[in-house]
């Protein structure tokens, strides 16, 4: 297993049934010795981004929602965004994809999408997903998640409730052409 799996999708499996991540895809931002954190990319809420953020910003309105990142800081948001004039000082997480590194930031991001820049892309999220010490190694020797790089073709989808079922078909693209270097087995 790579040093660290930031950069990745989390894809879990058919037989994972923890309610806080069955059927999900996981963006992992974070992983070293001291744990994991990512966020869940295909749980959109029903609260637009604007909504949620009236007490902290004036933000422009638009259909853009919050998506519930996982269930732990659920009162904290992060901002996943693909534009590199924006925050150049952020290191990208996947190619062409940055973490808000503040809320100007946050703010810019979510103006100039707003305000019409087509190529600027965004999603806000609710809560991380977090895993302590070692916690991830062992879900992964349980087979309770499938590993593959990022794509902000899947971040940025317009439909997230087929992702997980469209990240598992690329998985099996994928595996026909390489091998699996996580040793996890094909999920049915």
């Amino acid at each position: 297993m790579p040093a660290s799996l930031r950069g990745n999708f989390l894809v879990a499996s058919r037989d994972l049934r923890d309610p806080n991540f069955f059927k999900t895809v996981v963006l992992m931002i974070e992983h070293n010795k001291q744990g994991a954190m990512g966020v869940v990319i295909n749980r959109p809420s029903g609260v637009t981004v604007a909504q949620a953020l009236s007490e902290h910003f004036e933000l422009p309105e638009t259909e853009d929602v919050v998506y519930c990142g996982g269930p732990v800081e659920e009162q904290a948001y992060f901002i996943l965004h693909n534009s590199s004039e924006i925050d150049n000082s952020e290191t990208p997480i996947a190619p062409g994809l940055f973490a808000g590194s503040s809320a100007e930031v946050f703010v810019e991001v979510v103006k100039s999408a707003a305000e019409g820049m087509a190529s600027v892309q965004f999603r806000v999220f609710a809560g991380c997903a977090g895993w302590g010490p070692k916690q991830l190694e062992g879900e992964l020797a349980r087979n309770d998640w499938r590993v593959c790089p990022a794509s902000s073709d899947f971040i940025f989808h317009d439909d997230p409730y087929v992702v997980w079922q469209a990240v598992l078909d690329h998985i099996r693209q994928s595996n026909s052409l390489m091998p699996d270097p996580y040793g996890l087995p094909e999920l049915n």
